[in-house]
């Protein structure tokens, strides 16, 4: 039971912070909890698929195949079915109204996923590894659902660049994550201090997208058109 807890603990904690900086309309509990039970319903789907991937990949060397299992074999598959995990439950919920509910959801479907996948990994390595992914793997899951709800919420307040938007909800965290992932994977021990400099980027870079958001959260055209200048 202590081990539970421990590898839950980091998950219900980002949650509850992420929920707190949804200063101007706060979402639906059930809608939330439905969220993080999604993102662990769909290990299933993303271990199948992880699987099949691993199963295709080709002989490329130690880096080629570090490569190949981080940003195809675990970027791909977990970004992939959180994106559309996200999708099928918001994209036409009324409930999704301002641009942070973006962040909102995609976080909780992440934490979901983490929160599964952490168990997993803690039941095996005990409180070592709990400790180590409660602040490393576990936050990275949480930084990569802020990085596409961000692009996600946008591409619904921004009807004329929707397209372009969701690409990027997409594309950017299965970058990130596949970066995060091979810089463990490639096991290069001067590598650790790019990977430490990388999950800073990760923090700060997320931390600022929750800030431009929740600033703006609501949708006013007039204000808008200026947030879109300051907009990667």
């Amino acid at each position: 039971m202590n081990i539970l807890l421990i590898s839950l603990a980091p998950v219900l904690i980002i949650i509850f912070y992420i929920y707190l900086r949804d200063k101007y309309e706060r979402e639906p509990v059930k809608l939330l909890v439905r969220a993080v039970l999604l993102g662990g319903l769909i290990v299933i789907p993303i271990i199948f698929l992880e699987r099949l991937l691993a199963g295709i990949m080709p002989p490329a060397g130690p880096v080629g195949e570090a490569m190949y299992y981080a940003f195809v074999v675990a970027g791909t598959s977990e970004e992939l079915i959180k994106f559309l995990a996200l999708y099928l439950l918001i994209w036409k919920s009324p409930s999704f109204n301002e641009k942070f509910d973006g962040i909102v959801y995609a976080v909780c479907i992440s934490l979901g996923f983490a929160g599964v996948e952490n168990v997993m990994y803690v039941m095996e390595g005990g409180y070592q590894t709990a400790l180590m992914r409660g602040i490393t793997a576990v936050p990275a899951h949480a930084l990569f659902g802020i990085t596409m709800g961000y692009y996600f919420g946008l591409a619904r307040m921004y009807p004329e660049l929707r397209g372009a938007y969701l690409l990027k909800s997409l594309v950017i965290p299965i970058l990130l994550h596949g970066v995060y992932d091979f810089l463990l994977m490639v096991q290069q021990e001067w590598l650790l201090l790019v990977f430490a400099a990388y999950l800073t980027y990760l923090y700060i870079t997320g931390f600022r997208k929750m800030k431009i958001t929740s600033d703006s959260s609501v949708f006013r055209p007039a204000e808008d058109e200026n947030l879109k200048n300051l907009l990667p």
